[in-house]
């Protein structure tokens, strides 16, 4: 036995734990940078994707797992809320959210369209429209006057394609449920 009471067995043995902790910790700290660096690389892709520079809105599009190659499908929030107003997808609705993603080139083999796919089987989260009128509002800041007007007409025309596909019962009434309506006027406000 060593002076002082420590063997070197357990001097040893106490490096030994050391040292797989702070290999452990390395580790750790190795994963958490490359995560930090693969988010700042998709960001990176994001804002050049979509010429978006807010920080905040683009780790927000990052953590909904919108990519660059998905951000067209972000196009299409706006139909999904129609859509999903009253609280159900009519498969009429579903046929006009769909017709509107092919003419966005958003096709079976796309990587948005799996999202989309999603999307018209299951509401999604509140958020998402929250963030497309973020992203909508950095996008107004990049877009000129008659850009910014043309975008917000043609969102619009194809929300109320939605809104008007299922219509009213036998052709009476209204083609826009007051649900869809108060999203059409959201989505509008959003626009400017």
């Amino acid at each position: 036995m060593k002076k002082g009471g420590i063997s070197g067995s357990a001097l040893g043995g106490r490096r030994a734990l050391e040292e797989q902790f702070f290999h452990e910790r390395d580790r750790e700290l190795l994963q958490a940078l490359r995560e930090k660096t693969a988010a700042k690389e998709r960001k990176q892709a994001l804002a050049e994707a979509s010429g978006i520079t807010d920080e905040d809105l683009l780790g927000q599009l990052d953590k909904l797992n919108l990519g660059p190659e998905t951000l067209a499908a972000l196009s299409l929030v706006p139909l999904i809320a129609v859509a999903w107003a009253d609280g159900k997808m009519d498969a009429k609705e579903r046929q006009a959210v769909l017709a509107a993603a092919e003419q966005k080139d958003i096709q079976a083999d796309h990587p948005g369209h799996q999202l989309l796919e999603g999307w018209l089987q299951r509401p999604p989260d509140k958020k998402l429209l929250k963030v497309w009128k973020d992203y909508v509002a950095a996008l107004g800041e990049t877009l000129s006057e008659s850009a910014r007007s043309a975008l917000k007409q043609d969102l619009l025309g194809r929300a109320r394609a939605v809104a008007e596909a299922a219509g009213g019962m036998l052709g009476l009434g209204s083609k826009v449920s007051k649900s869809e309506q108060a999203v059409l006027a959201e989505l509008e406000e959003a626009l400017g």
